[in-house]
């Protein structure tokens, strides 16, 4: 079930009057029926995955209990040790074994040699990263101390397989989940309207600009037809924007149906194509994940305590762990090292730390050296981009080569005025809203009801419209 198809429109109709009317101040039943909707939201996707999605819960679970009760140092690493290595192993098996094999082979015929090596005919099992890196940091905070285990093993599957964040996240930690989790929810109304107004964002954001884009992306970079240089720079800018509009609508979708419920998550994104350099940039970007990286691997690495050839090393890291995180491709990891690399000066000459608070805070527009440093960095993430849209690296190369052909600064051959004018609707529309939770949160607050509806049935038109049966699959289904 697709966030953005009626089946889900109906099934999230169910559970919220279940939710909040058949079992309106009953912890334990409304904790059960998001625990038995979880299950049944993920067998839609593929019922034989429940068994994966089990023991990587039961994995999580049991070891986190240990941690709590042995006493020696010793025995609680282990147990540590046994937790994480169970999550991973699964991790690895379904989604890396082959990509490991298969580079081994490849290595080893480079020097002559011939192995025969066995693939695993499997499947990558949806929201296996995502519900992963919940259990890493349920046994990663307990081992620190930083929360006590739960003992319901209901309360902790909630929170490995809360369906909103179950197949693309955002990643929450335990630390901010489960304590929700274990209290008491009272219907708000409130919540309920800020919640219906972020998933209809979400939606805009997915169908009427992520899909909009795609129907011109797809064929650019499926390379089966010659096109002009100006084509494929138009199909990286757009795919820069349907990725984001994608991704980020996804959350937003995700993060208002949790406020449906009760539940407040971390905010995704920040706006990250205003940011003025790569860093700021990878602080609005997928901020579950890029914090969950600096928590528990960076920090710990060392950080940028430890000198400057340590701070580099660990950037790079991170960056070449989050692109293989991204999928099991040589183009994830080039895309990783490249924004390592682009983040480097910044970290060399301190300015990491220079752009904190959304840019043009306090004033309507940006400076002239802002608009600049905003392109500049919107450049820069839409080459890297590239690497992450082609299926292999030279796919990726040529696709780069075609951009700079002497057709560059030609007429694309594939072009949408009415996509181009809804885009800039769109980024007008962020602007405005940049410095709240999601571009619409405080638009027309203080309108009459009169307007503000209007404003809420004109985004539901543009939904409707540009609604089709040819539904695009979220792109980070398939990390």
């Amino acid at each position: 079930m697709l966030f953005n198809s009626i089946q889900f429109a109906i099934f999230l109709i169910l559970v919220y009057v279940l939710y909040w009317f058949a079992f309106k101040k009953n912890l334990k039943g409304q904790n059960t029926l998001l625990f038995a909707v979880s299950y049944i939201f993920y067998a839609f996707w593929d019922y034989r995955f429940l068994a994966l999605l089990f023991a990587s819960t039961i994995i999580g679970y049991l070891c986190g209990i240990q941690i709590e009760k042995v006493k020696s140092n010793k025995a609680r690493k282990r147990w540590l040790v046994i937790g994480i290595t169970g999550l991973l192993s699964l991790l690895f098996l379904f989604k890396y074994f082959n990509f490991f094999i298969i580079s081994f082979s490849d290595l080893v015929a480079l020097i002559g040699f011939n192995p025969h090596l066995t693939t695993l005919s499997i499947i990558l099992p949806l929201g296996i990263s995502f519900y992963t890196f919940h259990g890493l940091s349920y046994v990663l905070d307990v081992y620190n101390k930083k929360i006590n285990p739960t003992a319901s093993f209901i309360d902790y599957s909630i929170f490995i397989s809360f369906f909103p964040l179950l197949i693309a996240g955002p990643i929450e930690r335990a630390t901010h989940l489960i304590p929700q989790i274990e209290k008491s929810r009272t219907f708000n109304y409130s919540k309920t309207i800020d919640g219906l107004k972020q998933i209809l964002w979400g939606l805009f954001k997915k169908i009427v600009i992520a899909d909009s884009c795609a129907s011109l992306v797809n064929p650019i970079f499926a390379g089966q037809e010659p096109y002009s240089g100006s084509t494929y720079l138009l199909g990286a800018i757009l795919f820069s924007i349907q990725i984001y509009a994608d991704f980020s609508g996804y959350s937003d979708m995700a993060i208002g149906i949790a406020r449906l419920l009760g539940f407040d998550i971390l905010n995704n994104f920040r706006y990250p194509y205003f940011s003025r350099n790569i860093a700021e940039f990878w602080r609005r970007w997928h901020i579950s994940l890029t914090s969950w990286f600096r928590d528990y691997l960076y920090i710990p690495l060392g950080g940028s305590r430890n000198g400057i050839y340590r701070t580099v090393r660990n950037i790079f890291i991170i960056f070449l762990i989050s692109g293989l995180w991204h999928g099991a491709n040589w183009t994830f990891l080039f895309w990783g090292l490249l924004n390592a690399l682009y983040i480097l000066p910044s970290i060399l000459w301190k300015t990491n730390r220079n752009y904190i608070d959304i840019v043009a805070k306090d004033r309507t527009m940006p400076r002239i050296k802002e608009t600049l440093q905003i392109a500049l960095t919107f450049s820069l993430a839409t080459f890297s981009w590239i690497f992450f849209r082609c299926e292999t690296l030279e796919n990726a190369f040529v696709y780069i080569s075609n951009i700079f052909s002497n057709t560059l600064f030609t007429k694309p051959d594939l072009f949408s005025g009415n996509i181009v004018l809804i885009i800039l609707l769109f980024f007008i529309t962020e602007w405005i809203g940049r410095r709240d939770r999601y571009a619409i949160e405080n638009i027309g607050i203080r309108w009459k009801t009169y307007y503000r509806w209007m404003l809420y049935y004109a985004i539901i038109i543009f939904i409707l419209y540009f609604s089709n049966d040819d539904q695009q699959q979220f792109i980070y289904f398939q990390f």
